[in-house]
């Protein structure tokens, strides 16, 4: 079976091998059958969900599948229906653009690596890098505060508010501007849905992240990339975009850019926030990275303040999140504003999730206040820097000519790497996963058509330096067996 096998396909095919297998019996790894099939793990992790689904497996976290004890397919269901259900509203409504719920480029961020595989797709810390005893103690601490089981105000308690108000740095930011949300995907989703109507245009930087598209998508918006360069987006042409569309919102990640690592230059910070106030419109800061530098937190006084740090127009709507620097399962962020647009925000909020559990929120305050913050972020900053110059050393090693394409970040996760013309994207991730090494591809983040085959290499997600130069030569190969002989 070829690498453009579907889920559904794969499905199909153990289906019909289940009689193989006794009931209880253990079926082949993720592993084996990546290898066999030639898909990424995601695809055959949804193979698997969907014999499931039907019944005809089992699965044990960390163990595997088994065909299950009773292997009677379920009967079919005819959902056809469905199909007009799901996609009437354009019509009825009129809106200009339908919801597409399209969450690959996420979950593909999300899967758990197959052993053996090196991932440099990953979206988090490896877990040697993430303060699993701080993290603990401060669970334990929260479990023990008085009413640590209560609900918690709808706006989230208020000295984790504050420390957030605290953190940004604003001046005359308070509690009051402060909503704490369940991590940065959570609040992306409700500012979006708060400062954008359905069918209308909301701006984003080109490229961009790709799970602010998938929300935007999924919600009915039209995302409207606006061209960036080594200083950030460009002011001139995101004047032009407001203008051309009406959009009323434009979504920046000005610090540590994901894909790109780029920080928005000094000259262009000032000017950007006066770019959306003469257009009427609002700037959703994404600060998700604030806290991933390379230079430690030592260095945090040399970064560029937040936008909304220097906004007398009320345009910011910033997002910080705890997730990034900790653990992905840490999913508290704080939702920063000023004026009538955190009422909304609050009231999205409330509708969609009520809160964000307490003892959660009780656990973050007691990270961020406790003397392991700091140390974890020093020593986070240290093991970031070293594997970045680790994958820089090796790719200029084993693969100079994509190496000459890549801009050092100071900040962040990861590489962005400029393909040669002519190198499909798509092919080159699927010999790289066969070759044992999983990245990104960089069609997922352009809104519009790329200009040119990238890939996004991440260095978070690796145990060791030596990891990253086994991943690289991993790499190396697949690209050399995609290039012609001469």
């Amino acid at each position: 079976m070829n690498r453009g096998s579907s889920s559904m396909a794969i499905a199909e095919t153990l289906r019909r091998e289940l009689d193989q297998y006794s009931p209880g019996e253990k079926l082949p790894s993720s592993r084996a059958l990546v290898e066999r099939f030639g898909v990424s793990p995601v695809t055959v992790s949804q193979a698997i969900a969907a014999l499931a689904g039907e019944g005809l497996v089992t699965t044990r976290p960390g163990a595997g599948a088994f065909r299950a004890a009773q292997g009677v397919r379920a009967p079919a269901v005819d959902t056809s229906w469905q199909q007009i259900a799901l996609n009437a509203e354009e019509q009825q409504y009129g809106e200009r653009a339908p919801r597409v719920v399209d969450a690959t480029g996420v979950i593909a961020n999300l899967a758990a690596p197959v052993p053996g595989v090196i991932p440099f797709n990953g979206g988090y810390l490896h877990p040697s890098l993430q303060p699993d005893q701080a993290l603990a103690a401060a669970l334990g601490r929260a479990a023990r505060r008085p009413g640590a089981w209560e609900r918690p105000p709808v706006e989230g308690l208020p000295d984790l508010r504050s420390w957030f108000a605290r953190d940004v740095g604003a001046a005359g930011l308070a509690t009051a501007n402060v909503l704490i949300s369940g991590g940065g995907q959570a609040a992306l989703t409700t500012a979006l849905h708060a400062l954008v109507p359905p069918g209308s245009a909301v701006l984003v930087e080109s490229p961009t992240y790709p799970g602010a598209l998938a929300i935007a998508r999924a919600a009915g918006l039209r995302p409207i990339p606006v061209p960036m360069d080594d200083d950030g987006v460009r002011l001139d042409l995101l004047a032009d975009a407001f203008a051309a569309t009406g959009a009323r919102a434009f979504y920046s990640q000005p610090l540590f850019h994901n894909p790109t690592g780029v920080t928005l230059s000094t000259d262009r910070r000032h000017r950007l926030v006066q770019v959306a106030q003469s257009a009427g419109a609002f700037v959703l800061e994404d600060d998700y990275a604030r806290r991933l530098g390379h230079g430690g937190p030592a260095d945090d006084r040399h970064l560029p303040a937040p936008l909304v740090a220097d906004d007398p127009y009320g345009v910011v709507v910033h997002i910080r999140s705890l997730t990034k620097p900790t653990s992905p399962s840490l999913r508290v962020a704080g939702l920063i504003g000023r004026g009538p647009v955190m009422e909304r925000i609050r009231a999205i909020q409330v509708v969609s999730g009520f809160f964000v559990p307490r003892p959660l929120q009780e656990a973050a305050l007691e990270l961020v206040s406790a003397p392991a913050w700091l140390r974890h972020l020093r020593s986070a900053s240290a093991a970031l820097r070293e594997r970045r110059e680790a994958m820089i050393t090796s790719l200029r090693r084993r693969l100079p000519d994509l190496a000459a394409t890549v801009r050092a970040p100071v900040g962040g996760y990861h590489l962005w790497v400029r393909l040669p013309d002519g190198m499909e994207e798509t092919a080159l991730t699927a010999v790289a996963l066969h070759a044992g090494v999983a990245v990104s591809p960089g069609r997922p983040y352009f809104a519009g058509e790329p200009l040119a085959p990238h890939l996004r290499l991440s260095f978070a997600d690796t145990s060791d330096p030596g990891e990253i130069d086994e991943g690289v030569r991993r790499l190396a190969n697949a690209v050399a067996s995609l290039q012609p002989v001469d």
